[in-house]
């Protein structure tokens, strides 16, 4: 299973994706953790499928895995294939334009958090994708 948390920089994925991880003791993928193993901190369109093809190959190494990472296109998302969504939808818009015009909010997703800073009930929420 492929869990993908998504949302905009400084909504909450990495804090989330870690505490889960934690919890269940299940593999962590943080998509700036991989861009550092690869080097790559290209955002252009090209890169941004690059890297959702990368997420997703490392998230298939194990049965179950979390994945963090902006996401912003349907398109990507559908690269990625996540069996469960969790959308990050607690900033507005993030400190890179280029971001900010790109993304798309998800129409589907099965966990969406809108608050920033409750990491207790986000947390509560998002384990509803392990039942």
């Amino acid at each position: 299973m492929r869990i993908l948390i998504m949302g905009l920089p400084q909504s909450g994925k990495t804090t989330l994706g870690e505490k889960l991880s934690k919890e269940y003791n299940i593999p962590f993928w943080d998509a700036d953790v991989v861009r550092t193993i690869y080097n790559d901190w290209d955002f252009s369109l090209q890169a941004r499928e690059r890297q959702t093809l990368r997420m997703r190959k490392l998230s298939e190494l194990d049965p179950i895995s979390i994945s963090a990472f902006i996401c912003p296109l349907p398109g990507l998302r559908s690269f990625f294939f996540p069996d469960r969504l969790i959308w990050m939808d607690t900033v507005e818009e993030c400190e890179f334009e280029d971001t900010n015009k790109m993304f798309q909010p998800p129409e589907k997703y099965n966990i969406r958090i809108t608050e920033l800073g409750n990491d207790e009930e986000a947390f509560n929420l998002a384990r509803d994708c392990f039942v």
